[in-house]
């Protein structure tokens, strides 16, 4: 919408300065602003109004609407004789009123520009922006204009008045937000004292589970030592027995020894696995970091794993791995991958288990990946997996029987490594277990 003027008047006198307020006032309330913006708007002309006049003669106050969205621009000017200087301020008053006029302007208008400002002329821009509903074409504006012409204008003491009832008025809404600000405060208060009470309750709880914690990591090392001793007696014992050191066995004696010795090998891996989740959860597990040569790593785990395969269907196939040498804690590296290993040997009834390199990354990271075509595992249950004391239901789960802390701990030791642990499986698909760790940790 192109700018049009609907007014123009002289700032002549001090009756003037008040005829402006008056005029701006109508003029907002004939662009349908409300009594807030009415208000603002005249102060801030006036108050600029009232300097000019102090300043120089031959002032003029200039009202347009125009733009997109519609704006509602003042431009009030002088150019004429400068004024007799005004008396020295008062201590405490503002030495330069033309400031505290363009002050007052910008925090009540959306913008108030001082194009020019010297002994000889002035020039200030105000303006405001208007509701977007507003049809402000020519027609309208012009029926604006007339309006206004149409509006007397009041006398001084009648203007007065009105400032005192805007003043009356802006005090009340003063009040009412200052009761409205009040009660925010309590209600913030009140806020923040259940919050400070919920974060002392937040604190005593995590201090309580960190002593319960602590109390669990304690109890299951001091378990986990106590139950050593006699266990490496009582699977000492059962060898013995099976060696004939004491005599023949009769075939019924010979398997029920061997039950013990079976039975107390599976209590004894229960407690190696929770007395290094203990150790780790206690922060007392060394990392030793030196080379690993990768092909006598696997020639290692072949030998360990080879008695687990000799009256087994299912192959145990070590692909050799390129010449890569990696920095890391060998032993950590085994304990995973030997879990991992007996752990598909345990869950493949036929086919084979595959232990190989994968993904490996000069300088970077590289991969040990397991791989079985046994039961596989279903995606809802591949999380669970890796969950403490977790097992999944399934008819040769019960007859291979573990600890289900295995899996935990091998995820807490390659956490330890830098690296991490993963699966890709699908039910009756096989499984592919996976540790990927940083080439130099």
């Amino acid at each position: 919408m192109s700018a049009q003027r609907i007014l123009q008047m002289g700032i002549d006198s001090e009756p003037d300065v008040v005829t402006v307020r008056q005029r701006a006032r109508q003029i907002a309330a004939l662009l349908t602003l409300g009594v807030q913006d009415q208000v603002r708007v005249a102060t801030a002309v006036s108050e600029v109004a009232r300097c000019a006049y102090g300043r120089l003669t031959g002032g003029r106050a200039v009202f347009v609407v125009g733009g997109q969205p519609p704006q509602l621009q003042v431009t009030i000017s002088a150019d004429g004789a400068a004024r007799p200087a005004p008396q020295p301020a008062m201590p405490g008053e503002p030495h330069d009123p033309l400031q505290e006029a363009i002050l007052t302007a910008q925090r009540l208008m959306d913008d108030c520009n001082v194009v020019a400002a010297s002994p000889t002329t002035l020039h200030v821009v105000m303006r405001k922006s208007l509701p977007a509903a507003l049809a402000a074409n020519a027609r309208e504006l012009a029926l604006i204009g007339a309006q206004l012409a149409g509006t007397p204008v009041q006398n001084t003491y009648a203007e007065i008045e009105q400032q005192n009832r805007d003043l009356a008025q802006a005090l009340a809404e003063l009040r009412e937000r200052q009761d409205d600000l009040l009660a925010l405060t309590r209600e913030l208060e009140d806020t923040n004292r259940g919050v400070v009470a919920l974060y002392a309750e937040i604190e005593d709880k995590a201090e309580r589970l960190r002593k319960a914690d602590e109390m669990k990591s304690r109890f299951l090392s001091n378990t986990s030592h106590e139950l050593r001793t006699p266990l490496s007696s009582i699977r000492a014992l059962t060898q013995l027995l099976l060696d004939r050191m004491d005599g023949p066995l009769t075939p019924e004696q010979e398997r029920q020894v061997s039950f013990i010795s079976q039975a107390a090998g599976d209590l004894s891996e229960l407690v190696n696995d929770l007395l290094d989740l203990a150790k780790i959860e206690a922060g007392k597990v060394e990392i030793t970091l030196a080379p690993v040569q990768l092909d006598q790593l696997f020639s290692a785990l072949k030998g360990m794993l080879r008695p687990l395969t000799r009256d087994s269907t299912v192959e145990l196939v070590f692909v050799d791995p390129p010449p890569v040498v990696l920095v890391s804690d060998e032993s950590k590296i085994t304990q995973i991958l030997r879990n991992f290993i007996s752990n598909a040997l345990k869950f493949t009834e036929h086919g084979k288990v595959e232990v190989a390199l994968r993904d490996y990354r000069p300088g970077d990271r590289l991969t040990f990946a397991v791989t079985d075509s046994g039961i596989g595992i279903s995606a809802e249950n591949q999380q669970l997996i890796f969950e403490e004391f977790s097992q999944i239901e399934h008819p040769l789960q019960r007859r291979a029987k573990g600890t289900g802390l295995g899996l935990p701990l091998c995820r807490k030791l390659a956490a330890l490594l830098g690296g991490e642990v993963s699966v890709c499986s699908a039910e009756g698909q096989g499984s592919t277990f996976s540790l990927h760790l940083p080439v130099n940790s």
